[in-house]
């Protein structure tokens, strides 16, 4: 990478970190097909695509406050890293440009969520402000105190998949929130493996998260068996109601296969499993979707 240019169009391409985007489509994709299926498939594409939009926005702003918070602390050196390599800590893009970056995507996200009041009312400034204000905490304070596993269950789980269904039928119904819960869940597993790999790392850092905390055996408990609860749950209540549901094996297939590498690996190998990780919870989004758009 040696190659990349400062501050050129690749270096924000690497520093946006693309690949993350799929998983901030999930909750949205959720959302709008559990509304689908209870409207009869009446929907209003306008706040749909901001919400969408909204997700991309403020997941590159998470990359950007990321990447600069952790250059700052040193986190990052190319030596001891273990993960991708960022761009400010490779001098790809100058923590200046990253500041103004992050400003930038920050009054952008807020440009796209400000219309969705005139479909959620004001109180989507809330939501907004939240957003914008936890994606700053979690780099910089959340993620060293072991909340960095409720921000991802809080903000890729019940508020996407929540204020989407909200935006198009103006309620939230229990349904919808243990949908969104589960969401959460099975996104988290991607934050687990990041820190299953990085424990070492954490620890010279203080940086307390869950693993840390539990340990790898724990860890990697918790990475199976979220898979599992985030499918197993919804598989149960799905089956009768359409056979479509029986689409969740795929899913429950390639989790297995990605525990099992992770058993097996450890140290930068396991960003196999990461980017394994990424693709499922993808797919997982995929099915759940059909799921209900079928049903």
């Amino acid at each position: 990478m040696n190659e990349v240019k400062q501050n050129s169009l690749k270096a924000w391409f690497l520093a946006a970190r693309p690949k993350t985007l799929t998983c901030a489509s999930v909750p949205v994709m959720i959302g709008v097909a559990m509304a689908a299926h209870d409207l009869n498939y009446r929907i209003n594409w306008i706040p749909a695509v901001l919400c969408f939009f909204f997700a991309f926005v403020m997941q590159i702003d998470a990359n950007f406050v990321n990447d600069y918070f952790d250059w700052r602390r040193g986190n990052d050196d190319e030596e001891t890293r273990l993960g991708p390599l960022r761009a400010c800590s490779q001098g790809w893009v100058t923590p200046r440009a990253m500041i103004i970056a992050l400003c930038v995507t920050t009054c952008l996200g807020g440009l796209i969520g400000l219309p969705l009041i005139i479909y959620g009312g004001w109180e989507m400034i809330l939501v907004g402000v939240a957003c914008v204000a936890f994606c700053i905490l979690y780099t910089t304070t959340l993620s060293y105190i072991a909340l960095g596993d409720v921000l991802v269950l809080v903000f890729f789980g019940i508020v996407p998949v929540c204020f989407t269904y909200y935006l198009q039928t103006e309620t939230i119904t229990s349904e919808v929130f243990k949908m969104s819960l589960l969401c959460g869940i099975a996104i988290d597993n991607l934050l687990i493996v990041n820190n299953y790999r990085d424990i070492d790392n954490d620890r010279r850092d203080k940086k307390r998260t869950l693993i840390v905390l539990v340990g790898r055996k724990a860890g990697f408990a918790l990475y199976v068996a979220f898979g599992f609860i985030a499918a197993g749950f919804l598989f149960r209540k799905m089956v009768p109601v359409t056979s479509w549901a029986y689409l969740l094996v795929i899913y429950l297939v390639l989790h297995s296969l990605a525990a099992s590498k992770m058993r097996q690996l450890e140290g930068r190998d396991l960003n196999i499993v990461l980017g394994a990780t990424a693709r499922n919870i993808f797919i997982y989004g995929l099915v759940v979707s059909l799921i209900f758009l079928l049903a």
